[in-house]
């Protein structure tokens, strides 16, 4: 599996990277928002981890462009990991097109329940889609 982690702080990329390479899980990491949609014009990622306070364009705006795509990039799971605590803020995300939402600081455990959760989620939603193409072509 290949993530692609968009997060302006050198620390929390390093600790989640850790834990991720603990599980063989091969982390990128984007150091802000812009140099995260290039890396995601250059290569495929399996999943997306957008934290949303970021200078120059925050993550809520790199989620809305990546859903833009006309691409099949378009459809890549993205987990919002944020240190904010907003009541409202989950629910903003998910509206923007967001899978799912952790808070900072992460714990192994729910990043990796997260991830499961997500993807399992996409290919349920994608086996759907295909069931439903095959259905109307007959």
């Amino acid at each position: 599996m290949k993530i692609l982690f968009v997060e302006d702080d050198a620390m929390n990329r390093r600790v989640v990277g850790e834990m991720l390479s603990a599980a063989h899980i091969d982390m990128h990491e984007a150091e802000d928002a812009l140099t995260g949609l290039r890396m995601i014009d250059e290569d495929d990622f399996d999943m997306i981890l957008m934290d949303l306070r970021m200078p120059g364009m925050d993550g809520m705006e790199a989620i809305r462009r990546i859903r833009k795509r006309t691409d099949e990039k378009r459809h890549v799971p993205i987990i919002v990991v944020t240190a904010d605590t907003a009541m409202d803020l989950r629910g903003e995300c998910l509206d923007n097109g967001a899978d799912e939402f952790l808070i900072k600081p992460i714990e192994i455990r729910a990043l990796f329940e997260t991830i499961a959760f997500t993807i399992a989620k996409h290919k349920k939603a994608r086996q759907a889609a295909a069931q439903k193409s095959d259905t109307a072509a007959a």
